[in-house]
Formats: structure tokens, sequence, C-alpha cells
């Protein structure tokens, strides 16, 4: 079975986990835990270069595709915003060039930050015009609808925009930032095909999400900022205190020899040293 065909079959049937990556290091420490698939994460990359979301070019986004991608066994499945509609060949052509870079999967959002949340009719439009380039390919098309991250509380937009991007032939349907499991559940019942939740503090835990019947559930850059946020305050705690009690934190020297199969020998003790 190819990383395609298994990534398509894991939303058949249950629940998996997808946590979002945000270099090839993590990807591997992600694959090496046993995740079955690992999404890229938009803010997460964007933060690697210095930058904040929404602020990363096209080519940049392939480039860390295709090193993700041939990182790791297991099917990537890829964070691409808007699908660069403003990009020479627009949504279809970046749906192409995933599929070049050896992504198993993309997103196609449908807010747009110089214009807020499409109108339904526009953003079903592009979900139509990135399944059908992704059709060739086999790749998997989540449809994500962007109501709650951008202050738009309305459960009937968000379930009408998720049916119709359904309709248009998306794979995978996903609305971040709901929380209260009536809303999740709902959704799952009305839009009726595989829904993705993503992970929110105070939100509910993975067995219950797995009862309602979500088939797949991601990070976001979650895992991005809580690694920057470990790294702020060790740097904080070095630089203000002149102490290092975050070395007793650092990753174990045999994950990182098992996960980084070309990495230098450490010193045996799993400290911090190179």
């Amino acid at each position: 079975m190819t990383p395609l065909d298994g990534f398509r079959e894991l939303h058949r049937h249950g629940l998996f986990v997808m946590p979002n990556a945000w270099d090839v290091g993590s990807a591997r420490l992600l694959e090496h835990l046993g995740f079955a698939a690992i999404a890229t994460t938009s803010s997460g990359f964007a933060g690697t270069l210095g930058r904040r979301d929404q602020r990363v070019r096209r080519d940049e986004l392939l480039a860390h595709v295709e090193a993700v991608a041939a990182a790791v066994t297991v099917p990537v499945s890829v964070d691409s915003e808007q699908c660069y509609p403003d990009e020479a060949g627009g949504v279809a052509r970046t749906v192409q060039l995933i599929a070049n870079a050896g992504a198993a999967g993309c997103s196609i959002e449908d807010y747009d930050p110089a214009r807020g949340v499409l109108p339904i009719e526009a953003a079903t439009g592009r979900v139509a015009e990135a399944v059908m380039a992704a059709a060739p390919h086999g790749l998997v098309i989540t449809a994500r609808a962007e109501n709650h991250l951008y202050g738009v509380d309305h459960l009937d937009d968000t379930i009408a925009r998720l049916v119709a991007y359904r309709d248009a032939g998306a794979d995978v349907l996903y609305a971040p930032g709901l929380a209260a499991m009536a809303d999740i559940e709902r959704v799952v019942q009305e839009v009726d095909a595989p829904i993705n939740v993503l992970t929110v503090p105070g939100g509910p835990t993975v067995p219950e999400l797995t009862r309602a019947g979500v088939r797949r559930v991601s990070t976001g850059g979650a895992l991005a900022w809580v690694a920057y946020r470990a790294l702020v305050t060790a740097g904080r705690e070095l630089l203000d205190q002149g102490t290092t009690t975050f070395l007793g934190a650092v990753l174990d020297g045999a994950v990182r020899a098992s996960a980084f199969s070309d990495e230098a020998p450490t010193n045996g003790d799993g400290g911090a040293t190179g």
C-alpha cells in the first residue's frame, strides 16, 4: 500500500491523531513516537523562518513539504492555507505542486487575510478547483471553514459551508476552533463525512472525540509553540538567573539517536553536547 492509499484508508473508520510537525526534526520525532500520519503547520513553519503566520511564499512551502515528506515514511498532509490562489496557476497549480513534492494530502481554507471569510460560493469554487487538481494524484483534500478562528460564531453557517465543500468533492471537512462537544457532535451528524477536529485548551479528549464519530484529530501549530515556549523559558532562566535547571528536560539521547538516524554520536549520557 502506498502512502497515498494508506492515508485515504486511515479516514475510512475509527479515529487517528495526526500531529503537526514544523520541520524535519519534529516530523522524524513524531514518526518515531508511532503516529500513522503527520501534517505540516503554517504558523509553525513560518516560525522557523522568523515570520508570523500567512507570510510564507509558495516556493518556500514547497521546499518545506519536499524535505518533510522525504524524511519520513508515513503520509504527510500539508497545511497549504488558501492554496495560493494569486500565485501562477492559482489553486490548481498549487495542489499539483504539493503532490509533486511528495505529500499525501493538503488543506484549503476559506479565509483571506485581505477579505476575511470568503462568501460561500467563492470558497466552494476554490474547493472544487482543488479537488479536480488533486484527482489525478490521489491527494486527500481537506476543506476548512475558518469561521470560529476569526470571530464568526455561527455554527449553522459553518455546517452549511462544510456541506457545500463536501458536495464539491472534499474528502475531509474541518472547522478549526470548535470546542464544545455538542457542536462537534452536530457537525459530525449533519455533515456526514470524515471530520477533522483541532485540539484546543479545555476541549474534548481523544476518547471523547472517538465516541462522537470524529475521524481525525490534529494539533495545528500548538506543538511548535509548546517547543518554542520551552526554548524561551530556558533562555530566560539562563539570561536572568544564570542557572541551568532546564538541562533536566533535555530530550533523551537514545530517542534522538533513533529518530535522527544520521545524527552524530552523543557523549553517551543523553546530555546537551553538540
